[in-house]
């Protein structure tokens, strides 16, 4: 169950009534979902979602509703979130921000076949292509994944738990940091970073929406391409190594709708090592300093090389 909130008519009543979407008739909590509340709410002018933000700040909300209006402007996939009648996209109860977005019907598929793979591929690419020469409102107000941004979340990690195994674990990280190469010359823009099945709506098997920009930031545009190699390519088991053909049929897909630049295809490697150093702090205290799973990777990606990475892929 994701609703961490309960709303009660009179309550979601008297929010839609500063809205012109109709008049409140009922509603309905939405399950799916972790970490933010959502209702289906029905008016007299059809369906709509009402999303209760959880944890994150108004600004952090302002940064996805411009974003999803600035998509929805360019014909992307996606909700649309709606103005109150005091024309903000965001609203406040008890203290925290909600938002009133569209509502889309369709399904999700745990299992997506190799064609609606290939148009998830499409849209992750065509959502850099629109946003490269975005400029987000409220940048500052999102975990924007980067190095410092990984240094910062790993420090805080470790003074959390203050062990002698943490300590390790934050310098590993940390030294690991240093070997990334990330010049400034790398495109930047927004990823979603979160292409979770529950967040990609099908009709009738067809793509009709990506969903849940709770995660999106400003960051390497490549952040979102690894994102898909790590899904579908990165094997999961106890070998713990990238399946080099269909990582290779995943990148040669991403560059039909947007071609690599040189310096995105020379520093792909470092960003894949900084999207797994990002990983070892969300999980931060699973397993031993000596042996875990995302050094286990990094090892795998450091024996194979920034040089044969490019060249399996590229050359």
């Amino acid at each position: 169950m994701a609703v961490k909130t309960v709303f009660t008519n009179e309550a979601l009543q008297h929010i839609f009534a500063n809205y012109n979407l109709g008049k409140y008739i009922n509603s309905k909590p939405i399950s799916e979902g972790t970490v933010q509340t959502n209702y289906k709410v029905q008016t007299t002018n059809g369906y709509f979602v009402f999303r209760y933000y959880e944890n994150r700040t108004k600004n952090s909300v302002l940064f996805e509703t411009n974003l999803l209006s600035y998509l929805k402007e360019n014909n992307y996939p996606c909700p649309q979130p709606f103005i109150n009648n005091t024309g903000s996209f965001v609203g406040n109860y008890n203290l925290k921000p909600f938002v009133v977005f569209s509502y889309i019907e369709g399904h999700h598929i745990e299992e997506p076949n190799e064609g609606q793979k290939k148009i998830l591929i499409q849209k992750a690419a065509e959502l850099h292509k629109i946003t490269q020469s975005y400029s987000p409102i409220h940048k500052e107000s999102r975990w924007n994944y980067g190095v410092e941004f990984c240094r910062e979340q790993a420090i805080a990690a470790y003074k959390r738990i203050n062990s002698l195994n943490s300590k390790k674990k934050f310098n590993w990280i940390d030294k690991g940091l240093l070997t990334l190469e990330l010049p400034q010359s790398l495109p930047m823009g927004i990823c979603h970073s979160d292409f979770h099945t529950s967040n990609i709506l099908y009709n009738n098997n067809k793509f009709v929406a990506l969903l849940d920009f709770d995660d999106a930031n400003y960051t390497y545009l490549l952040f979102d391409l690894v994102g898909l190699i790590e899904s579908w390519a990165w094997t999961h088991d106890k070998y713990d190594v990238i399946n080099l053909t269909e990582a290779k049929k995943i990148i040669e897909e991403y560059t039909k709708h947007k071609p690599l630049s040189i310096v995105e295809k020379i520093h792909l490697f470092d960003v894949y090592k900084l999207s797994i150093f990002i990983d070892s702090v969300w999980f931060f205290e699973r397993g031993d300093a000596e042996d875990f799973y995302e050094k286990r990777k990094i090892d795998y990606l450091d024996q194979l090389g920034r040089e044969n990475f490019y060249k399996v892929f590229f050359d």
